[in-house]
């Protein structure tokens, strides 16, 4: 039986890949503001949200203050990077997408964002790759240095009363699915990242897949998924 879903999507190697346009910009504005090249070097993107990278670069680079005292000029520095970045990489929709998204919905299932990009460039993203007409809210990487905060706040942005076990996030890699499991919700792993389904599983999925290029059956089975059976 096809179940009530909210559905709550990651998206740097889940619904797209961008060619490092992200980190490409993030280090041009890291750069302008402070006089530091390459200040993202050392920092793990994967699975973070951008208010922990932001932070992580601050201390490895002995910048005075903290995240939420640079935040907004490093914000506005990168949004007006972004669109170049976007442009000078050569990025790609991962297989399954728009064409999931489509499915679940016209399923009834709603679909929200649980990503830890800054919410301006989560926009500029999809904009770019044609998938922002898909999403309506969510949870976003400025909210919180911690993936779970944004899962949750995605959680309260969308869900409309779904309770908790027909709460789903997807994303490629342990962080999306440990931040899924502490607010009680389903794991999904995707293997479009750096990390095996193996790997997500042992980090507690409740489901996987290597990719949705199978988008039909891929829906089938998110919506009709039994939590425990």
């Amino acid at each position: 039986m096809t179940r009530s879903r909210t559905i709550l999507f990651d998206i740097d190697n889940t619904l797209l890949y961008t060619g490092g346009a992200g980190s490409h910009a993030m280090n041009r504005a890291f750069a302008q503001l402070f006089g530091v090249d390459d200040g993202f070097r050392q920092i793990e993107f994967s699975g973070r949200t951008d208010l922990f990278i932001l932070q992580s670069a601050l201390e490895h680079g002995e910048i005075e203050g903290g995240p939420r005292e640079h935040i907004d000029a490093f914000v506005s520095a990168y949004i007006r990077l972004l669109p170049e970045s976007l442009a000078e990489r050569d990025g790609h929709v991962m297989p399954g997408f728009p064409q999931l998204l489509d499915r679940l919905r016209e399923a009834g299932a709603q679909i929200g964002l649980a990503t830890g990009n800054f919410s301006e460039g989560a926009r500029l993203k999809l904009e770019f790759y044609e998938l922002a007409a898909h999403f309506a809210g969510g949870g976003f990487g400025e909210i919180s240095q911690e993936r779970s905060d944004v899962v949750a706040a995605a959680i309260r942005e969308v869900a409309d009363g779904t309770p908790p076990e027909d709460v789903m996030v997807v994303g490629d890699t342990p962080h999306d699915i440990t931040a899924a499991l502490a607010n009680g919700a389903i794991g999904v792993g995707v293997a479009t990242g750096n990390h095996s389904a193996g790997e997500l599983r042992e980090s507690g999925a409740h489901i996987t897949f290597e990719d949705f290029s199978d988008y039909e059956s891929a829906a089938e089975r998110l919506l009709t998924f039994e939590p425990g059976a």
